[in-house]
């Protein structure tokens, strides 16, 4: 009877070990990683002064647009980020305020909350090159330059006091103003150390802000960033600092927001926006970035211009009395100025919209406008000139159409 109960109670523990093993297994499977150096941007929601500014103050940060890792949601819109005041000085009449933070929570909308390590960093290129000069540099904001009432600078050390702080700073301090973000200044928040979250729901397609994290989108993104010379690192499939910086360099050189992470409208722009290993989300096109965008609709409205002038039809619509018009000049016409104009509508949605699916969406629509082009350049009586130049533009949509040829 001993010997049964012994029997039952190892079935009983081992039975309870597989149950806490499996839970531990789901556990994991549902937590996703956002890696050091990753950046969020965030909206203030009070002001911030160094007028009045203390250390060891506390404020609010809101994060707008859903951070997506690998497509799943890891911090939902509207979750919260608190900064922490950890040094202040109020302008005098020799010198600028200056305000340096961190940010030290996560609270997402639900209420959870993740302890978090971040610092304050710069999407503006010349701001981040600062910074990135000295690798321990506090980070601070100092009063009377920049676009938010602060420049965001490198100063000193980690470990330097307060004075050598200001003695870094040098001229910056110069414009002896006080440091004043208003509520609703975007800022944003580098992770100084890693940020395991929970994933929620279920897998979702790419969009601008999801972050990817994967080894093999890393290798594509350096592989594509090493052919355009903004990475010289081993291919490694790693998110390094020489990544992130080569990425940030890619960033503003395209027109697109600075934050050094692969996000999906950065690997959109690198020709790398379909999902690794056919998972979730795999993008159905290719989208322009914003500078291949523009150059596009300025290429599409020279070209109207010049068919106009072909055609002799003036700025405000009028045509020449003494020539015959045919159907199909006046069609080709139409139908170039409808394609500047949806160019024009493409070049907004590629600068602004969030969802990546939506703008390969549009770029499809957009070699639907060109395809009627063609059609109209069939039966049109035109000059070589603009029959070549519409050839160049029809190149550039190849990207957008592998098919369009």
């Amino acid at each position: 009877m001993r010997s049964n109960r012994r029997k039952a109670l190892a079935r009983s523990a081992w039975g309870a070990a597989i149950a806490l093993l499996s839970a531990t297994t789901v556990s994991a499977q549902n937590r996703l990683v956002l890696p050091e150096g990753s950046v969020i941007i965030v909206r203030t929601t009070t002001p911030l002064e160094s007028s009045t500014a203390r250390v060891g103050q506390t404020f609010e940060t809101t994060v707008e647009e859903a951070i997506g890792a690998d497509n799943y949601v890891v911090i939902p819109a509207g979750s919260r980020i608190r900064g922490v005041v950890t040094f202040a000085q109020a302008a005098d009449r020799q010198r600028s305020g200056v305000i340096e933070v961190n940010f030290d929570r996560l609270i997402l909308p639900g209420g959870a909350s993740y302890p978090l390590s971040g610092k304050l960093t710069s999407t503006d290129a010349a701001e981040r090159r600062q910074i990135e000069s000295n690798p321990n540099a506090r980070v601070v904001l100092v009063g009377g330059r920049g676009g938010v009432g602060a420049t965001i600078a490198g100063a000193g050390s980690e470990n330097s006091p307060a004075s050598g702080i200001l003695a870094a700073l040098g001229t910056l301090l110069s414009q002896a103003r006080d440091v004043s973000v208003p509520a609703g200044t975007p800022l944003a928040v580098q992770l100084e150390q890693s940020l395991v979250l929970s994933r929620r729901g279920t897998a979702r397609a790419s969009d601008a802000f999801t972050i990817y994290t994967d080894t093999d989108r890393i290798r594509a993104a350096q592989q594509a960033l090493a052919r355009q010379n903004y990475y010289r690192g081993a291919i490694t499939g790693q998110l390094d600092d020489a990544t992130q910086r080569a990425l940030f360099e890619f960033q503003v050189d395209k027109g697109l927001v600075g934050t050094g992470n692969l996000d999906g409208k950065t690997a959109a722009a690198l020709g790398i926006s379909a999902t690794a290993s056919g998972a979730p989300g795999a993008a159905g096109g290719a989208v322009l970035s914003a500078e291949e965008a523009s150059l596009l609709r300025r290429s599409a409205q020279a070209l109207v211009g010049r068919y106009r002038q072909e055609l002799a039809v003036s700025a405000t619509g009028r045509l020449d009395a003494s020539r015959a018009y045919g159907d199909e000049d006046l069609e080709l016409l139409f139908a170039l100025s409808g394609f500047a104009d949806n160019s024009s509508l493409y070049e907004q949605l590629v600068r602004v919209s969030g969802n990546v699916e939506g703008s390969e969406a549009a770029g499809k629509a957009l070699v639907g406008a060109a395809r009627r082009v063609d059609a109209a350049l069939q039966s049109a009586r035109t000059s070589q000139q603009t029959r070549s130049a519409w050839a160049s533009l029809r190149a550039q949509l190849s990207e957008l159409d592998p098919s369009y040829r």
